[in-house]
């Protein structure tokens, strides 16, 4: 007999346009975008919440009731293993969650920044 994995399986991988597309419908659908919070503050997905990846043990509870959890990354790799992560917690064990594929790198639509986007050292940077 196999033992279960250690982590639940997330849901699936959705692309930058079904993403775009749920959040202009209006679906009740929670973005959040695992960067530090700099990286989040340079620009980031209309609507989205900033839980850094080493921050989900400690804060995932701010997630429980979501019906449907997008994570976001720079490239859609560590989103994956944060949506593994956030599927996990019993307070979020019903719900949709799944992984943007390809990251921010792969998103058309507009981002939002807070501040003047610049970084710590003055220059513009990418927003991841």
């Amino acid at each position: 007999m196999r033992s279960p994995p250690l982590f639940p399986r997330m849901d699936d991988e959705i692309s930058p346009a079904e993403v775009e597309r749920l959040l202009g419908d209006g679906d009740d659908v929670t973005v959040v975008d695992i960067r530090a919070p700099a990286a989040f503050a340079r620009g980031h997905i209309p609507g989205s919440v900033n839980l850094p990846f080493e921050e989900i043990p400690a804060r995932v509870q701010e997630l429980t009731g979501a019906e449907r959890i997008v994570t976001v990354c720079p490239h859609g790799n560590s989103s994956v293993q944060a949506a593994r992560l956030i599927k996990s917690y019993e307070g979020t064990g019903d719900a949709r969650v799944e992984s943007m594929a390809g990251g921010l790198t792969e998103w058309d639509g507009d981002l939002v920044r807070d501040g003047d986007g610049s970084d710590e050292n003055g220059g513009e940077d990418a927003p991841f």
